[in-house]
């Protein structure tokens, strides 16, 4: 990465007996901010923490001394150093008078956003989410110089408190060709961002700190006019945004709907549900919350569909490794905090709960210069014939019983599966399904879904009330101890050779695909007696019967149902 800060443009405002022990400083290069309180001692803060610069305390004269070198400060308390990317705020009294002071340092560094360079040429809006300070500025930055210069594409810069590309008129390079408007006072920054549409024919608008809600219509509405955004916003996560009323248009928004008896039975849930309730502003949301590693959610409307559903998403993070590679790895998690039980609202609690089913890791390393790919997928993630599949959907479809629950609280069922760390996944698909587990009253009002389930040869499995007692009955019963749940799955696999995985995932195949759902006996591959062992005691695990029959050197395994 190449890094320009400028700091010595910045250092040259301070005191002296602030700015001589910055210089001598070992890690001067990693300073993030210098903070100038009246009545206290300087501070620098540092990524390892923060430390005192002197034991002067910091008197008016001393705050004279930079106020006088600083241009006049904005409407929102900020200023910088014309042709420099540093930010100055300022911290004031009741009477209008400078107290306070800090010295925010901008480096413009290149090659910051390799990880996403991918999804900037789809062309898709981008929007990215974090803490202040860590870093989303900065990658703005670079992804206006790539849009710009790399792509060719005409690009615009909302700049309303000239972060992006300094302050003065004469914008910094690190912006490239782009170009940027500067914004008078912040609260007229949604009518700069139409003014851009509208005069100057942009094909990627940049917008840093969208944080009201005609910010957040302005996105929206140049969205609608086929424009690219790109833009950031104060939240640590997705689902922090979709809570948040002022931002939530940024996503799709969100809104209470009514469902009818027959469709409330056959979620499941509560007849006032959450959806979304326009096509999002962005169709990418980056997380970062590290500088290093970003999440980031490639299909917007599909994910904040699930949050609210409360289904398992998939989630991808990116890392930039020190020798400059790229490592993805993608996982599964499951949101409940949007689920409502009542008509109250939403809900305030804020977690994230990781999903006790499948959940893959794919290692993915990315060498830029010849962008080749290596992937690398833990041994219970191999299925049958030895194929490696990344795909979140596949595994899921090939390895767990897909489970249909009507009339019944699905968060519920759901919450049984977790405790008994069951290898079943619920669907919201009639026709994906393995199984149907619903109240007996339900079903037996309804003739449709038993045509169904006769004409797709699913199970039907009946329960006189949704308690966890017969929901648990019921999945013991529908799965009979027969199959392997994905904790015992992953103690099988470990540490087994290509032959073995290949063996035991047959086997499994055999057993859950033919043997159970059908009913038919199934002949294994001829196997040597080591695997021939191996495949016999996955076999046991399901309660099942079998014979080994063949010549010798040819023998093979013969699986009965029950």
């Amino acid at each position: 990465m190449l890094i320009a800060d400028d700091l010595d443009k910045l250092l040259d405002i301070l005191p002296e007996f602030i700015k001589d022990p910055l210089n001598k400083h070992p890690s001067k290069k990693f300073l993030i901010e210098i903070v100038m309180d009246l009545g206290r001692r300087p501070e620098a803060r540092f990524p390892d923490g923060p430390e005192y610069l002197s034991i002067v305390n910091i008197s008016w004269n001393d705050l004279d001394l930079c106020i006088k070198k600083i241009p006049q400060f904005s409407g929102d308390n900020r200023s910088g150093i014309e042709c420099t990317l540093h930010r100055i705020s300022s911290i004031k009294n009741r009477k209008g008078n400078i107290i306070g002071l800090t010295f925010r340092v901008g480096r413009a560094i290149f090659g910051t956003i390799s990880t996403i360079r991918d999804i900037l040429y789809t062309g898709k809006s981008i929007l990215l989410l974090g803490k202040p300070g860590v870093g989303k500025t900065t990658a703005i930055r670079e992804i206006t110089r790539v849009l710009a210069d790399e792509m060719e594409k005409r690009v615009v810069i909302i700049d309303t408190s000239n972060e992006i590309a300094g302050d003065g008129d004469i914008p910094h390079p690190a912006i490239g060709r782009a170009r940027r408007m500067q914004v008078v006072k912040p609260e007229l920054q949604h009518q700069v961002m139409i003014e851009a549409v509208e005069n100057h024919m942009p094909e990627v608008i940049i917008i840093d700190e969208i944080g009201t809600e005609l910010e957040a219509i302005a996105a929206r509405t140049i969205a609608e006019r086929g424009v690219q955004l790109v833009g950031t916003a104060h939240g640590n996560y997705l689902h922090s945004i979709i809570k948040n009323p002022t931002l939530s248009d940024l996503i799709g928004g969100i809104q209470y709907v009514t469902l009818g008896d027959d469709e409330a039975k056959r979620r499941g849930s509560q007849k006032s549900v959450l959806e979304r309730k326009a096509i999002p502003a962005f169709q990418v949301v980056i997380e970062i919350h590290e500088r290093n590693s970003w999440i980031v959610h490639e299909r917007v409307d599909h994910i904040v569909d699930n949050i609210l559903q409360g289904s398992i998403i998939s989630l991808q993070r990116r890392r930039f490794n020190f020798d400059g590679s790229i490592s993805i790895e993608c996982e599964s998690s499951n949101f409940t905090e949007f689920i409502s039980h009542s008509s109250n609202g939403i809900s305030n609690k804020s977690s994230l709960l990781k999903c006790n089913s499948l959940t893959i890791k794919d290692q993915i390393s990315v060498n830029n210069s010849n962008s080749s790919i290596k992937t690398s997928l833990y041994p219970f993630d191999i299925l049958s014939n030895n194929k490696l599949i990344n795909d979140t959907n596949k595994v899921e479809s090939s390895t767990l019983t897909k489970l249909y629950a009507y009339g019944i609280n699905v968060h519920q069922v759901e919450s049984v599966i977790n405790n008994l760390k069951l290898a079943i996944l619920l669907t919201r698909d009639l026709l994906k399904a393995n199984y149907i587990l619903g109240l007996r009253s339900c079903i037996k009002n309804n003739s449709k879904i038993r045509q169904i389930a006769k004409s797709k040869h699913i199970i039907i499995y009946t329960i006189h009330s949704n308690s966890p007692n017969n929901i648990s009955r019921a999945l013991k019963q529908m799965l009979n101890t027969k199959r392997v749940s994905y904790l015992n799955w992953q103690q099988i696999c470990l540490q087994k050779s290509v032959d073995e995985l290949d063996a035991l995932n047959e086997t499994r195949y055999a057993v859950e695909k033919i043997v159970l759902f059908y009913k038919n006996s199934v002949e294994l591959l001829p196997r040597s007696y080591n695997l021939r062992k191996l495949q016999s005691y996955l076999i046991s695990l399901y309660n099942l019967e079998y014979s080994t029959f063949g010549k010798v050197g040819y023998q093979r395994l013969i699986i009965y149902p029950s």
